[in-house]
């Protein structure tokens, strides 16, 4: 399912001399290998058909990718990709998955308050892409979280695999910051990747406790909308702070149980 983007190898002199080896570059590096990781303990990647990027530290221009052909859990800093948004790779080995740069290249350029974006079909927020109506009743606390963030892009139009399938997906998302991708899958867009992988997280468990209750085939209970949007508030206004943790805490999981991550 994966399909290979034809990508002019290097840029120009200008680009190619900017200075990508900061600690701050590499620590992004790092973060972003530690959640593709994490994504894969999760299960929340399908096999290497899912993609996340970050826009490299200083340099709008560009963003860092996971490379095609392998897989979350064979991450490390090392092994992704700097891009820029014309299809170039600026620096690592091997070539982006070609819906990988249509979709994320358009969202960072298009969209600059979009720090990072992953993109995956974990399999319960899929699932909700795939059924009428909204894909949230917003009847489980964790789901208040993406209360009035949640945009639904309901024109699937197959693979993404030119331009204007992501300049359209980013029309979709507007102001939002999750997008379910109809009969596809989802993409979280944050200021950054700690932010990123905190929603992707807690989306897939809200998705996954929603699927259960429906599977008993009793009616679900809304959370009442005053509630729900107090609640929505008083979560995000924790939400930075919150997220900083859990990337922190991902990374001492991975400094114990495999630490190559960083490399």
């Amino acid at each position: 399912m994966a399909h290979e983007l034809n990508l002019v190898k290097g840029g120009p002199a200008v680009i190619r001399n900017l200075p990508l080896d900061t600690p701050e570059i590499w620590q992004a590096r790092v973060d972003l290998a530690a959640c593709l990781r994490m994504a894969a303990r999760f299960g929340l990647e399908e096999g290497i058909c899912n993609h996340f990027s970050a826009v490299v530290p200083g340099h709008p221009d560009l963003f860092i990718v996971n490379r095609l052909g392998f897989a979350f859990a064979e991450a490390t800093a090392s092994s992704l990709l700097i891009c820029d948004y014309e299809g170039r790779v600026i620096l690592g080995d091997g070539v982006p998955e070609a819906t990988a740069f249509f979709i994320h290249a358009m969202l960072h350029k298009r969209m600059p308050r979009v720090g990072a974006a992953f993109h995956t079909h974990m399999p319960y927020a899929t699932a909700l892409s795939m059924v009428e109506g909204d894909p949230f009743v917003y009847a489980g606390q964790t789901s208040l979280k993406f209360y009035g963030r949640v945009a639904v892009d309901e024109n699937y139009n197959g693979l993404a695999l030119d331009e204007t399938e992501g300049d359209r997906i980013a029309s979709v998302i507007g102001d939002k910051d999750i997008v379910f991708m109809r009969n596809h899958g989802v993409m979280v867009c944050a200021p950054n990747i700690a932010e990123a992988w905190d929603d992707l997280y807690y989306l897939e468990r809200a998705a996954e406790v929603q699927v259960k209750a429906m599977s008993t085939g009793r009616k679900l209970i809304p959370v009442p909308e005053h509630i729900a949007i107090e609640a929505a508030k008083q979560m995000r206004e924790g939400d930075p702070e919150s997220a900083r943790m859990h990337l922190e805490s991902l990374r001492r999981v991975l400094d114990r149980e495999a630490p190559e991550y960083r490399t």
